[in-house]
């Protein structure tokens, strides 16, 4: 049999309402002692058992009642009384007994065996008690029979159910500081977001105004940004479940360097694994137009946005921006780079892929893919 296991307020709860019932079936063996000690073969000895009952009650109430005093000496002695009774119970009846001295009271023992050690234990304290009931009857009836077939059944259904109550509140309280957790991490990335990480944005973007200084400031706050989101972000994706997603926000934030300067939610943004999968390689194929057709060391921006039906990812450089028409120029000469690469990744998700651009003024790529796209 087990140790018992961690206890809580469920055990707690069951074994105080079991307090109430020890009470009532102790209050029932010592009435029917008094109605009946008359007919005993030795009422004294009856007299004595009935006290060390009410005696062991009392302490039993007490000692239950505390978590760290329900160690097994304490149920086992909880079941070592209860079977004494009952052995008893022929000296002091005679060999013509009906009903054992503590009778229902047993109830308690059995059901506190069930709540500890749940229904193992509850089996174990009835089979116990069936046992020495049965040794000291010179008959077996169908009423004994049905006694014990109850207590056994009532051992273990009530042992099985303690444990089921014991997990459920368990796991309640696991989520409820799982939640309690998440959401103070989403404060905090809120709080980060929308105040270090924008300072150090507009630090790298405005550092190269200011000169050598400025642009070796603007780098070195480019790479703290990074390191930042990556930090804010590591405790909230613990909570994204392996069941086929993934974090598009930390799919995206691993394509950041020197040059590539991602901005993404402080909360992760789950999506199915093909999704997030497709939007990177998009995203990818944005970046090395740019290293194509700006400069290899040219910056981009990358942003993820939550507009709460969809999510928007934005590719953004400072090049000198695509002529008009040279994108359909490129598609009928049969260079799909960018209508499979990007246009088409996206289509197949239900979103879309749309390009602003201007001679001087750069481009940006604004991929939209909805929620719950596979």
């Amino acid at each position: 049999m087990d140790e018992p296991g961690p206890h809580g307020p469920v055990q707690d709860t069951l074994l105080r309402a079991l307090g109430v019932l020890r009470v009532v079936v102790l209050l029932n063996a010592v009435v029917l002692f008094l109605l009946r000690h008359g007919s005993y073969d030795h009422p004294v000895v009856g007299a004595v058992v009935v006290l060390v009952l009410v005696g062991w009650t009392a302490l039993a109430l007490w000692a239950y009642d505390a978590a760290a005093r329900r160690v097994p000496l304490l149920l086992v002695s909880d079941l070592v009384v209860a079977v004494a009774a009952i052995l008893l119970t022929p000296w002091v009846k005679g060999p013509q007994l009906s009903a054992t001295i503590p009778g229902f009271w047993v109830m308690g023992v059995v059901l506190a065996w069930a709540v500890v050690w749940r229904w193992q234990g509850g089996l174990a304290a009835a089979v116990a008690i069936s046992v020495a009931d049965v040794s000291i009857r010179s008959e077996f009836t169908q009423q004994n029979y049905g006694n014990i077939f109850l207590l056994v059944l009532g051992g273990a259904v009530v042992g099985y159910l303690s444990s089921l109550l014991q997990q459920t509140a368990a796991q309640r309280d696991r989520a409820e500081r799982a939640a309690a957790a998440a959401a103070e991490r989403q404060r905090l990335a809120r709080v980060v977001h929308d105040g270090v990480l924008q300072v150090l944005a507009l630090v790298q973007r405005r550092g190269p105004e200011l000169g050598r200084d400025g642009r070796e400031l603007g780098r070195l706050a480019g790479e703290q940004e990074v390191r930042l989101r990556g930090l804010v972000q590591s405790g909230s994706r613990e909570l994204v479940a392996d069941l086929g997603e993934r974090d598009l926000a930390r799919a995206l934030t691993e394509l950041a360097s020197a040059q590539v300067h991602v901005a993404v939610p402080g909360t992760p943004a789950v999506v199915a694994a093909e999704t997030a999968s497709e939007v990177v390689c998009a995203v990818e194929a944005c970046l090395s137009n740019v290293r194509h057709h700006v400069a290899r060391d040219a910056d981009a921006w990358v942003l993820l946005e939550d507009l709460g039906d969809r999510w928007v990812v934005s590719v953004r450089d400072d090049g000198p921006g695509i002529p008009e028409g040279r994108l359909r120029a490129s598609a009928e000469e049969g260079r799909l780079g960018v209508a499979q690469s990007v246009v088409g990744r996206l289509h197949d998700l239900g979103g879309t892929a749309e390009v602003r651009s201007a001679p001087g003024q750069g481009t940006e790529w604004e991929l939209t893919v909805p929620r719950g796209s596979a």
